[in-house]
């Protein structure tokens, strides 16, 4: 989980806005929870947008409206119905925990054609690789501008690729540096996680989209 510091709030048009500190990975759809600025601000929210201008309202279509005179960083906007608050020096936090669940325990087991009894150190190992695959492949195509959810994968591609990660951190256990575990005196060959068809699959790298 990452907790951001709030320095500014303000809300228009039943939508708040919070400045933070610092540089954030908050993606737009993702889930945050605000605490300890206010009770109007305070709460579990939808991210809507990262402005990078001062948010001045919605317009007759509901689009979001910006002023470009006035560049502001490191912005988050969530829908909020409330009366309207100025743009006023705050605190408090913002908290982001990405849990992504794109592949599944049992499809990670199905994958590598074994069974593994539960509970066992085996099947611990196992757990540990997918849930690193699915965090570590949401966050690779979120580095590349893809704006996912968390807990459906983009496509049979994704699904694949983080499928082929995790087996891939399952295989390499107790291993060193770049090659799979072995005690054969003929050597191991090299092993490589992130192959390049993984990358194919993923959609990454790319350049990041604005």
């Amino acid at each position: 989980m990452a907790t951001y510091t709030v320095t500014n709030k303000y809300l228009i048009d039943n939508f708040a806005v919070l400045q933070l500190l610092t540089p954030s990975e908050i993606a737009v759809g993702s889930s945050i929870v605000v605490a300890s600025v206010d009770a109007t601000f305070n709460g579990s929210y939808v991210v809507r947008a990262l402005p990078q201008y001062l948010f001045i309202g919605v317009d007759t279509q509901g689009d979001l409206l910006y002023d470009y005179q006035v560049p502001i960083a490191d912005q988050v906007l969530y829908a909020k119905t409330a009366d309207d608050v100025q743009r006023v020096a705050a605190s408090g936090t913002v908290a982001y925990s990405p849990n992504c669940t794109w592949i599944t325990i049992a499809e990670l087991i199905t994958y590598l054609g074994i069974s593994l009894a539960n509970p066992s150190d085996d099947y611990t190992l196992a757990t540990q690789a997918r849930n690193a695959a699915n965090d570590f492949c949401y966050r690779r195509r979120q580095e590349s501008g893809y704006i996912d959810s968390l807990t459906t994968s983009p496509g049979h591609d994704v699904t694949l690729a983080t499928l082929m990660y995790a087996a891939a951190l399952w295989r390499s256990r107790g291993s060193i540096e770049a090659t799979y575990a072995t005690f054969d005196g003929m050597g191991s060959a090299p092993q490589q996680s992130l192959t390049p068809i993984v990358k194919q699959l993923l959609g990454i790298p790319r350049p990041a989209v604005a």
